[in-house]
């Protein structure tokens, strides 16, 4: 488990993902400094986290080894920016899903940090090079994508700007599986990363069976539920493929 002692993180957004990740980075032992523009989203956000543990630790599904009073105690808020930034190892960015509020928040930190902090963004879809053009630490920046909700879900996509260091990942992708996350590495930019690209793949084809009468929207959904889900919860499309039986190489193209 991580100590307290490797510096705080810093998660600039105080939203449903921006909690979920203090909950997460909490978790693992790290002292968390969660800020926000409005004193009052901060104090509902300490709150809203205080009754999500509580109830975790009710049903047992807390995550960690320290208990919830222990992990609430690790969580601070901070309306300064300045102060917030202070000693952090890593910054989690999780304002609103727009390039140019995203952009504005980056550039602002870029002209306060040292060169020792990781920038990431939680971003679901905007690229790297869109995000991160023109900023001196570039090399310390990255996308760390969750997956919503990012504290049952452990998937985290690692996308990095064309001038990302190697560094900048390799340190990104052991933060993350400290505190119990499934890092994968993205290793160049796209659009739409590769779980969304998947998802998209699924429903567009999930669309198309659909218009064309093959099958009902409720039959479409049993078959991902109670069919592709429950296998690919186990192994993925790539893994299925290389275990099934030698036939199914012959008869796919039928």
């Amino acid at each position: 488990m991580a100590t307290s002692a490797a510096g705080p993180v810093l998660i600039v957004g105080s939203g449903l993902i921006g909690r979920s990740w203090a909950m997460l980075f909490a978790s693992g032992g790290f002292r968390v400094k969660l800020f926000d523009i409005e004193q009052q989203q901060i104090t509902n956000a300490l709150e809203n986290i205080r009754k999500d543990m509580k109830l975790l630790e009710q049903s047992s599904s807390l995550k960690g080894s320290l208990s919830a009073e222990q992990q609430l105690f690790l969580i601070t808020g901070c309306s300064n920016i300045q102060e917030a930034v202070e000693g952090a190892i890593h910054i989690q960015e999780c304002v609103p899903e727009d390039l140019e509020l995203k952009k504005k928040v980056f550039a602002q930190l870029d002209g306060i940090i040292g060169d020792d902090v990781v920038l990431s963004s939680s971003t679901s879809c905007l690229l790297p090079s869109q995000l991160f053009a023109g900023l001196v630490h570039v090399k310390q920046c990255i996308v760390a994508h969750p997956v919503n909700p990012p504290y049952y879900v452990p998937l985290v996509e690692l996308v990095p700007h064309p001038e990302t260091a190697p560094a900048t990942v390799d340190r990104t992708h052991a933060l993350m599986q400290k505190i119990g996350q499934s890092p994968v590495r993205v290793l160049r930019e796209v659009d739409g990363f590769v779980l969304n690209r998947l998802q998209y793949a699924v429903i567009s084809e999930a669309w198309r069976l659909v218009q064309e009468g093959i099958v009902s929207p409720s039959d479409l959904d049993l078959v991902v539920s109670h069919g592709l889900g429950l296998r690919y919860a186990f192994i993925g499309p790539l893994e299925t493929m290389h275990l099934n039986a030698e036939g199914h190489v012959c008869e796919s193209p039928r």
